[in-house]
């Protein structure tokens, strides 16, 4: 009987562990920012490799956000009626206001510090939460802190004044070397959407050799009928375009949007960002038009120098809210587009949401290439008159000078008033009324409420 041959082991091609792949550190630090700290801090707990790589590696924390911690949420219902409830604390006269709405993210900066994370952080996302000015002066001031990029936007128990205060301290001339650290602070736009619908783009896209539903053949049930596919076919279309807006509307400032901050910051804030220019950046910048022009003149008699130069025009430095494309006019705008990659990139604001990958404000300002690299934005008073607030076309200086008030006496009840306006009523020329350009978008506004006795 003849023996049976021998069987020649074979090589097997094992599948790489979660160890293996994680230990590259192009893997690690693309795939980190993704990840909640609990589930890292979880991840180092399952073994001393892991531990290793997660505590030993750097920038493993770089990009740290606190805004879906539990522990950090600070609902003050309950101490509002009563102070039933905070989290076990006695309170007495020694705590402070700042202790008290600060505590929840006091402790958890406290601990991170105490396991030698809060060092590596450089990108630190606290929206929505309830932030004090003590706590993000700490984070700019204390030598503890790394932090180069700060989002506080829609925070709340914030007081303003004294965070001005901190980052004018913080920019003093007699401040150390190599300070601050911080180089960028989200604080005027809105909080970031919900991850999950930013990907929901993807959902409906179907994996390479799995054929789209329009494609596979019908067999009269109803996942394969005509309106099942239709319908599919239009949830597809409107993911997609959901998705494509909300990633364009991050940036809102290239694209001639009209208003990108609902609400217009302070005069203070305009005065802490002239300090802190070209040191901290924010996700807001100066008007450049020309009436803040440092360079304003005395304008006499016979002086050929546009009226927007002189001294009796000048305006004091302000915060701009709108994003603008071309003078209607002119095509051109008085102070000229800044154009990124060529202008100095003090005139561009930092993009939301904060970059995963970097921590550089060069990077947060970035913008998407798909889109215009140039830049024009105002402040709403060198807007005034000259804006349209529905199509947002606009006039500049140079193509038109905004009448005086007196001339602008037209009642929205009348359209006659446009065509045929008696005396100080509507001037001839006035481009832009109550918000609306005369030409286009008053007229609409006007012709629509005609039946219904008037706007």
């Amino acid at each position: 009987m003849e023996s049976s041959p021998s069987i020649q082991p074979r090589d097997i091609d094992l599948p790489i562990s979660l160890l293996q792949l994680l230990s590259n550190s192009l893997v690690l630090y693309q795939t980190t920012p993704y990840l909640p700290v609990a589930s890292l801090l979880a991840l180092g707990a399952t073994s001393k490799s892991f531990k290793d790589l997660i505590h030993n590696t750097p920038n493993v924390f770089r990009h740290l956000d606190l805004t879906r911690v539990k522990s950090a949420q600070f609902d003050i219902a309950a101490i509002d009626h009563g102070g039933e409830v905070w989290r076990n604390v006695q309170l007495d006269e020694n705590v402070t206001e700042d202790d008290f709405y600060g505590g929840p993210l006091r402790g958890i900066l406290n601990t991170l510090h105490r396991r030698n994370i809060i060092q590596d952080v450089q990108t630190l996302v606290l929206d929505g939460l309830s932030v004090t000015s003590d706590l993000v002066s700490d984070i700019i001031l204390q030598e503890r802190y790394n932090v180069r990029l700060l989002s506080i936007r829609e925070v709340r128990n914030l007081n303003e004044r004294k965070l001005q205060q901190a980052l004018v301290f913080a920019v003093r001339p007699s401040r150390p070397a190599n300070t601050p650290k911080l180089q960028g602070l989200y604080i005027f736009g809105a909080k970031d959407i919900a991850p999950v619908t930013r990907v929901s783009r993807h959902v409906n896209r179907y994996p390479p050799g799995v054929a789209p539903i329009d494609t596979v053949p019908s067999y009269g049930g109803v996942v394969y009928s005509q309106g099942a596919q239709i319908g599919a076919q239009w949830n597809q279309k409107s993911g997609d375009t959901l998705a494509e807006e909300m990633e364009s509307g991050f940036d809102k400032w290239y694209q001639a949007s009209g208003k990108v901050i609902a609400k217009p910051p302070s005069l203070e804030w305009a005065s802490t960002m002239l300090v802190c220019q070209g040191l901290i950046n924010f996700d807001a910048i100066l008007c450049s038009g020309p009436r803040h022009s440092t360079t304003a003149v005395e304008i006499g008699p016979g002086s050929k120098v546009p009226w927007y130069r002189s001294s009796c025009s000048h305006l004091s430095s302000m915060v701009a809210t709108h994003a603008l494309g071309s003078c209607v006019g002119c095509g051109k705008a008085p102070e000229g587009f800044s154009k990124f990659g060529t202008s100095p990139l003090a005139r561009f604001p930092l993009l939301a949401p904060p970059p995963l990958h970097s921590s550089a404000s060069k990077a947060a300002k970035t913008p998407f290439s798909a889109y215009d690299d140039r830049l024009l934005v105002r402040c709403m008073d060198c807007l005034k008159g000259r804006f349209c607030e529905n199509c947002h076309k606009w006039w500049c200086e140079d193509c038109y000078e905004v009448p005086d008030n007196s001339y602008i006496q037209v009642s929205p009840q009348h359209w006659e008033a446009i065509g045929n306006p008696p005396g100080g009523h509507l001037e001839k020329n006035v481009k832009v009324h109550m918000g609306l350009c005369v030409e286009d978008c008053l007229v609409a506004e006007m012709m629509s409420g005609a039946g219904s006795n008037g706007m």
